[in-house]
């Protein structure tokens, strides 16, 4: 079975066009590209912005899309506008599963931030899920409730990242956040690349386990801490993440799903996609190697 290996948008936006983002993902060999819900350097209507997107995509042959922030915003205070929010979300995702080869949505809820001047914003351990209220919890879950709901009759899957500022921030606020929606279309996007900011994160294969069938997406990217404890992003082949062992990990529970490599790094980014994905490629393809092997002298009777 082949891993469907997604290219994050933000190796191309420096000025690229639809177009040319969809070619150049085929030509360096990635299935399919992590798009966002809308362009915010482009005045455009929705339609519009879809239609260039659908042409962009059948013209160079790319297999997959798939949708990113933002998603649903239910952080308003108004019920109306929250109602809003769900519905226009819900006859977005109905749209793009009609016209594209999408199968998870990476899933955003609303930024919980801290609005105390002294709090720096990189302290994350007062941020999202450790300082939200029980109403910002409940308006997520009716919000996503409605919005897996609405799109059930399609194949969508709704996918929270582990994401630094918002309420799926941490391994566990995202389960919390998971099990109260309580809808089997939505789960877990595991970026462990952001677990790693949070002191006493779990280790890769705890992290996974803790998730289990509940993981329908992956991101990649990689960083090294600084002896203040700051981090700065790498490549994703060299970094403190031991992708070799995420890979492995992945593969040994089962998962099925796509991964998607991203492009944390100013600078070159589509030289830093070209080198990233024959880094992960090749780790895939030396992980899937190594299982059957592995199983054959699992096999062999102990003496």
């Amino acid at each position: 079975m082949t891993t469907p290996i997604i290219m994050h948008v933000n190796y191309c936006e420096q000025g690229q066009d639809l177009s040319d983002i969809c070619r150049k993902a085929v030509a360096w060999g990635f299935d399919g590209v992590e798009f966002r819900q809308r362009r915010f350097t482009v005045e455009e209507k929705t339609e519009d912005y879809l239609s260039a997107l659908e042409c962009a995509v059948r013209e160079s042959g790319l297999k997959q899309v798939i949708f990113g922030y933002p998603c649903l915003d239910m952080n308003l205070r108004d019920a109306k506008a929250r109602q809003e929010q769900a519905s226009n979300a819900i006859g977005f995702y109905r749209h793009v599963a009609e016209r594209f080869p999408v199968t998870v949505v990476n899933a955003f809820a609303s930024l919980v931030q801290n609005l105390d001047p002294k709090v720096p914003g990189h302290d994350y351990g007062k941020q999202g899920s450790f300082i939200a209220t029980e109403e910002q919890w409940k308006w997520a879950v009716e919000g996503f409730q409605a919005l897996a709901d609405g799109c059930r009759d399609t194949h969508l899957k709704f996918a929270f990242e582990t994401h630094m500022l918002y309420l799926h921030d941490t391994v566990a606020a995202t389960l919390k956040l998971v099990e109260r929606i309580d809808r089997p279309n939505v789960g877990v996007n595991l970026d462990y690349g952001n677990i790693v900011y949070f002191p006493g994160h779990p280790a890769i294969k705890e992290t996974i386990s803790q998730i289990g069938k509940r993981l329908y997406y992956v991101h990649l990217k990689n960083s090294i801490q600084l002896f203040d404890g700051e981090r700065i992003p790498t490549a994703l082949s060299e970094g403190a993440i031991n992708h070799r062992e995420y890979i492995s990990t992945l593969l040994e529970s089962g998962f099925d799903g796509p991964v998607c490599v991203e492009a944390p790094r100013s600078g070159d980014r589509e030289w830093y996609a070209q080198q990233d994905i024959t880094y992960i490629k090749s780790v895939i393809a030396d992980c899937k190697k190594v299982r059957p092997a592995q199983r054959r002298a699992d096999s062999q009777p102990t003496r």
